[in-house]
């Protein structure tokens, strides 16, 4: 237990040193993309740190994206929405191609990262800031989100209710660059905090040992 208590300590101060401040824009697939016939999807599921790798592993995902939405606030640095003055969540932003890739599927891959239980945390991170939701950008995807949603309530997996929210898409705001792709860029450290923060635990716990 006491081990626990200090890698979750040790993953908070690492995370708070890493905090750097800078502007960012809001995101907007480009013309090529549009032009190629790729979606968008957006998903919050706690540290955006751990969302991207099970999306980048499918095929027909083009990219992934860590930023904000949810909130009001333009510009948001990581400061700010980490503290929970913004309203945003951390998300993660995903181009796909719907040839190769179905919004269904990227929707199985969601509800196995997270915990739906939980409306103002996931795991160690407490607070709406890390409050999972998806954010549909179409009524397609809003209806196969509630479905799925439904499906999920059903399942008896969970002991409480669900409580993930469905939310229609609105400004999303990249992170700053240090955050994209930071299980590639720092993997030590990337997996010192997924560890300590008791995420794949649960994941194993509901879904089992993958």
């Amino acid at each position: 237990m006491k081990t626990k208590s200090i890698l979750i300590g040790a993953a908070f101060i690492l995370v708070a040193s890493l905090a750097v401040t800078g502007g960012v824009d809001a995101e907007e697939m480009t013309t090529e993309q549009i032009n190629k016939g790729y979606e968008k999807a957006t998903f919050a599921g706690g540290c955006f740190w751990c969302m991207e790798p099970p999306f980048d592993k499918l095929d027909g995902v083009i990219s992934t994206t860590s930023g904000y939405t949810g909130g009001n606030e333009k510009n948001p640095t990581y400061q700010e929405v980490s503290a929970g003055k913004t309203g945003h969540t951390e998300a993660v932003q995903i181009v796909y191609d719907p040839g190769k890739v179905s919004y269904k599927k990227l929707l199985e891959v969601f509800w196995m990262q997270i915990n739906p239980t939980t409306p103002d945390r996931q795991f160690v991170d407490v607070g709406s800031q890390y409050r999972p939701g998806i954010f549909y950008h179409d009524d397609k995807q809003r209806r196969l989100a509630e479905e799925s949603k439904i499906e999920i309530a059903e399942s008896g997996r969970f002991d409480g209710p669900i409580v993930t929210e469905i939310t229609e898409a609105g400004a999303f705001w990249p992170a700053e660059d240090y955050h994209q792709d930071y299980y590639m860029k720092s993997p030590q450290r990337y997996k010192f905090y997924r560890f300590g923060s008791g995420r794949d635990r649960y994941l194993d716990k509901v879904w089992g040992e993958k």
